[in-house]
């Protein structure tokens, strides 16, 4: 272990009290396994150390419904990550582990732009996915098949994944917002043979007609022998080329108990798809028992989910996030599900007065809703009764100091934030929070149990207190199976396993502490080098994001006569002037380095983002170099690249 520059200045915004770790749900899992009185750390190096005992013991731990097996592990001959195959012996069906519990509590909220609107136990849950199984199966879906969603994140999307699930088929899916190109890139890989689609949906208060929108999918994708439609609209494709049902007519049955088909552990279960904003979008196949076992960990030890806490993530149903909720039904939480934005009209408070109203206890939201709140001086705490809400975590981009600082300020100040990073490649985290830590100012908590991460530096020594690439260096049951297509394997393995031989390498730069913390500064493949010397846009973005003055900001590099030119784009709400400009260097070269200075600063119209929230740098950096943005579809406004295109011979401040 290589120690550098060694400081520790971290500020703890708040510790557990006695009690609140006394009756966490970690506590009792080390008792379980002989960890009491707990040590984190030695958990965690126990958790990956002994990889068979780990996850033998989260099974048996969070009551995982299903034949597990004597054998838990079987890693290859040369040791190496890729080809372990876990619990081989073992038989389970996703759903059954979700539909689980009292039939008469709580399990679905589904709240739109009016509001909520409805609510299912358990008991009328189970009742519609069996109906929508029985419709799925007299259609001809069976195990290994694929049903595709282009839906909404309602009750009629979540009860097609599961009545999919039930049957051992696999569910892969689009939000309605992606571009036709967009969805026939993603779902049209794996070729579903059922698509479930929404004829229309809302976002701030308009709504979009998608008749036109999935009869272009229809035309450009082959294999789709029904189409099921969410509404009771007439949907009429072009030459009747495929079945057309309504979702009424799917599930006009009498069945009311579903029927679960337990499958092996390493079955395939999802299909998602990367971002896409460099090539054609990587369609990653999840395991049905790594995906569960994955989540269930999540959910009981890190955040402390109990039976009948109300979850809610903001999410479409194509970001990993909503899968990482939906599994929240396996811990007998209660699930809102939200569809619409996350800000109405200026409207700040939509979101939080429906979390007030139906008593959230775990809030998950994004670093850009964040600042929204922040920017606006929004004080959610003064404004809401959030006297039932115990966490807040936030996933999708690095959380900078100053929102830590603002959670605790204006949201709730006895409560857990967490700051998550991980990925749609292991569906979960490799670090997120615990409910047993102390909140450090800007530091991701610590690193998830059953996971081997690390940061190493170019000559592979694990660096503390130094940017180096975020690792994983054993294998963990949610490792994807494989990639969906032809050369699946080795695509999978060019991805990660080909800068470090044997070594999960996951594009994040990323620091740890030695305090176990971890930060991240966000994509290598976006990382600026300036002078050869590796710097994250996250640490300019912190300094930006105090400016009330900047609406929105773009950062990326340039290559100019060799070198690399760190360049900025501001959305302002005055004209950008050489004072500013001034203020905003002489603040960035203080509060970070004159390193991160940008050499080229541009006022913009408008910032490029993929439909889950994040910030375009690679396409950016693309358009200005005159290179071709190889798959615009997952970009919610690719119209605004056009802006960029001589961007290279403006005049800048």
């Amino acid at each position: 272990m290589i120690l550098e520059n060694v400081k520790n200045e971290s500020t703890i915004l708040w510790e557990p009290s006695d009690e609140w770790i006394r009756n966490a749900n970690l506590t009792e899992f080390a008792k379980r396994v002989w960890m009491w009185p707990i040590k984190y750390d030695r958990l965690h190096k126990w958790s990956f150390a002994n990889p068979k005992e780990f996850w033998s013991a989260i099974w048996d731990y969070t009551d995982i419904i299903g034949e597990k097996g004597d054998d838990i592990l079987i890693q290859p001959d040369d040791g190496k990550m890729l080809g372990t195959k876990w619990f081989p012996q073992a038989k389970l069906n996703f759903a059954e582990n979700l539909l689980r519990g009292d039939g008469k509590r709580q399990a679905i909220i589904e709240a739109t732009e009016d509001g909520v609107t409805r609510a299912l136990t358990m008991e009328q849950l189970r009742t519609m996915v069996a109906k929508a199984q029985t419709g799925l199966r007299s259609l001809g879906v069976s195990k290994g098949d694929r049903v595709a969603g282009i839906v909404t994140n309602g009750i009629e999307g979540l009860v097609s994944l599961l009545a999919t699930a039930s049957i051992g088929a696999v569910w892969t899916t689009c939000s309605p917002d992606f571009g036709p190109q967009g969805i026939v890139d993603r779902i049209g890989q794996v070729k579903p043979k059922v698509l479930i689609a929404s004829l229309s949906y809302q976002y701030n208060r308009k709504t979009f007609d998608l008749n036109e929108k999935i009869q272009e999918v229809l035309e450009m994708m082959d294999g789709v022998s029904t189409i099921v439609t969410l509404e009771a609209a007439q949907f009429l494709p072009k030459e009747n080329i495929v079945n057309v049902v309504n979702w009424s007519e799917l599930t006009q049955n009498d069945a009311t108990v579903p029927k679960f088909e337990r499958v092996e552990f390493d079955s395939p279960l999802y299909i998602l798809y990367s971002s896409g904003t460099t090539g054609l979008p990587k369609a990653i196949v999840h395991s049905v028992g790594g995906s569960l076992l994955k989540h269930v960990t999540e959910h009981q030890l890190h955040c402390d989910v109990k039976p009948g806490d109300v979850m809610f993530w903001y999410t479409n149903s194509a970001w990993m996030m909503y899968h990482w909720l939906v599994s929240g039904l396996a811990s007998e939480a209660t699930l809102l599900l939200y569809d619409g934005a996350a800000v109405l009209k200026d409207d700040l408070g939509f979101l939080w007065r429906i979390a007030e109203g139906v008593g959230i206890n775990h809030f998950g939201l994004s670093p850009k809703f964040l600042d929204i709140l922040m920017k606006n001086s929004y004080d959610v705490q003064n404004l809401h009764d959030m006297s039932r809400l115990r966490s807040v975590f936030s996933a999708g981009a690095p959380v900078s100091p100053e929102h830590f600082e603002w959670v605790y300020e204006n949201i709730k100040k006895d409560m857990l934030f967490a700051s998550c990073s991980g990925g749609t490649e292991i569906l979960g985290c490799f670090v997120m929070g615990s409910p047993i830590h102390p909140v450090r100012k800007g530091e991701i908590t610590c690193k998830t149990l059953g996971m081997a991460v690390d940061v190493l530096d170019e000559r592979g020594a694990s660096v503390l207190h130094q940017k180096g690439d975020l690792v994983c260096t054993e294998p963990f049951p949610s490792m994807p199976i494989t990639f969906w297509g032809e050369g699946g394997d080795e695509r999978y393995f060019d991805t990660y396993f080909s800068e470090r031989d044997g070594i999960w390498v996951h594009g994040d730069l990323a620091e740890q502490t030695i305090d176990e913390t971890v930060i991240i500064y966000g994509r290598t493949d976006t990382t600026l080098k300036p002078g050869g010397v590796r710097i994250g846009t996250a640490e300019i973005y912190r300094v930006i994001d105090q400016f009330s003055e900047i609406q929105d900001s773009i950062v990326f590099g340039m290559k100019i006569d060799g070198d690399e030119e760190v360049v900025l784009c501001l959305v302002m709400e005055e004209k950008l002037t050489s004072e500013f400009v001034k203020q905003l260097r002489q603040d960035i070269r203080m509060k970070a380095s004159p390193r991160h200075v940008p050499k080229r600063i541009y006022q913009v119209q408008e910032i490029p983002y993929t439909l889950n929230g994040k910030k375009v740098e690679g396409a950016v950096r693309s358009v200005v170099a005159g290179k071709p943005v190889k798959n615009k579809g997952s970009i919610i406004n690719p119209g605004c690249l056009s802006e960029y295109e001589n961007l290279s011979v403006r005049e800048f401040l």
